[in-house]
């Protein structure tokens, strides 16, 4: 687009304004990332200066703390910490190449990655005709690009690799909207490849049943569920057979007493939900609230009868009061972690040996790694007094962060004062 004149001058159109404002992106992202390594770099400093050895649990801190401060997860604060380390003190050529808005962050972090994963003698091989492949082509290109050439510097090394890389095979289970959720298994291709094609048998054939409504991926998932949850399992240990799950479902008590056929009488109460998974339908609820085994079933008023001091009698919680720790948090309480409750330890926010009671005020769920940060990492964690389960987390720089727990509770008091820390 030119003005009218003598001289045509190029005037800027909307996509320029774009790729100008990409480009800062790019410049400010290598900003943020040099000055990322420098705080991971000068907190180690400082813990050293103050004797910590602990180097594993300051790295924790300060990944909770840059998690914290930025409002995202640890696994984002985690992956921001290795970028920035990788490119200040490995790949200097790649920040240059970023800070001059020649890649984007995107490409940056696909080249981290991937020669990351290769053997160390090749990175200095592969890295000059990889930048140069970032710098020229789009990500999906060079990403493909960067492929082939690490496989090309690799193949004399396939067959170790892959044996190595069996040691890593697993499943895990990732939430997803509206009561579902994603199952995903690293496993051997060929055998990924022979599972799909016999699930993908199984429901073509069901699928041509006249009278099927489903389409070929429902029924593909349904035939999974058939064979994970109702095939044959007598050829398993009979420890592995006996084996139950136990999930807490928690159903607001109105919501419940609705009635059945009045979508009305369901406005306004919270959604019932499932520990680890979240919200699920009311009807389904209903249904396992009815009796189905392994289902721990909880209603959000609270009842008279709950334990909620054993003072100094004793250390561990009883029962009742860590079901009902748990589930009060919901999650663990450091600030932005989302392990569930149910894999978590009780904590003492008052240490027992500092003379903490145990108490529903005096304790909080925290996943093995934070625990371990809060007695060691420079961390100190303070109750709420009429919160009902709030912590407020203070870092060793002096920023407080507040949790609150997914379902606070009402403040009782406990029957003898002395057990009371309010």
């Amino acid at each position: 687009m030119f003005i009218a004149g003598d001289s045509p001058v190029p005037v800027p159109d909307a996509l320029d304004r774009v790729i100008e404002i990409a480009d800062y992106m790019s410049i400010i992202a290598a900003q943020r990332l040099e000055r990322i390594d420098a705080m991971r770099r000068e907190a180690l400093a400082e813990a050293a200066a103050f004797g910590r050895e602990l180097t594993p649990v300051v790295e924790r801190g300060i990944r909770l703390e840059l998690a914290a401060a930025l409002r995202v997860t640890e696994y984002v604060a985690d992956d921001l910490l290795h970028l920035a380390e990788a490119l200040v003190q490995r790949y200097p050529a790649v920040l240059d190449s970023l800070a001059g808005a020649r890649v984007t962050e995107q490409h940056a972090r696909i080249l981290v990655s991937s020669l990351d994963a290769v053997e160390s003698e090749l990175r200095g091989i592969l890295l000059p005709d990889a930048l140069a492949e970032a710098e020229a082509q789009p990500v999906g290109t060079f990403r493909r690009r960067l492929r082939a050439m690490i496989d090309a510097a690799r193949s004399v090394t396939l067959a170790r690799r892959h044996e190595e890389a069996l040691a890593h095979r697993r499943v895990a289970i990732e939430p997803a909207e509206d009561g579902m959720a994603w199952l995903h298994a690293l496993i051997p291709a060929v055998e990924a490849r022979a599972i799909h094609s016999r699930v993908t048998a199984m429901a073509k054939a069901i699928a041509s049943h006249p009278d099927e409504s489903r389409s070929l991926d429902q029924t593909r998932a349904d035939v999974v569920c058939d064979l994970l949850i109702e095939g044959d399992t007598a050829g398993h240990p009979a420890e592995a057979r006996g084996i139950r799950a136990t999930v807490a479902v928690t159903v607001p008590a109105l919501a419940l007493l609705a009635a059945d056929d009045d979508e009305r009488d369901r406005r306004g109460h919270a959604p019932a939900s499932v520990e680890g998974i979240g919200p699920i339908p009311l009807d389904e609820a209903k249904r396992l609230c009815a009796g189905a085994e392994g289902w721990m079933r909880v209603l959000t008023h609270p009842e008279t009868g709950a334990v909620l001091s054993v003072g100094r009698d004793q250390y561990r919680p009883p029962p009742g009061m860590r079901r009902l720790i748990r589930w009060r948090a919901g999650r663990c309480m450091a600030p932005g972690c989302g392990v569930p409750a149910s894999r978590c330890e009780i904590d003492h926010t008052v240490a027992w040996q500092d003379g903490g009671p145990t108490s529903l005020f005096n304790a909080a769920p925290l996943c093995t790694g934070h625990h371990t940060v809060k007695h060691h990492g420079g961390w100190t964690v303070e109750q709420v007094p009429g919160s009902g389960g709030a912590l407020l987390w203070t870092s060793p720089a002096g920023r407080r962060y507040l949790v609150q727990p997914e379902r606070p509770l009402p403040v009782f008091r406990p029957s003898s004062a002395a057990d009371a820390p309010f």
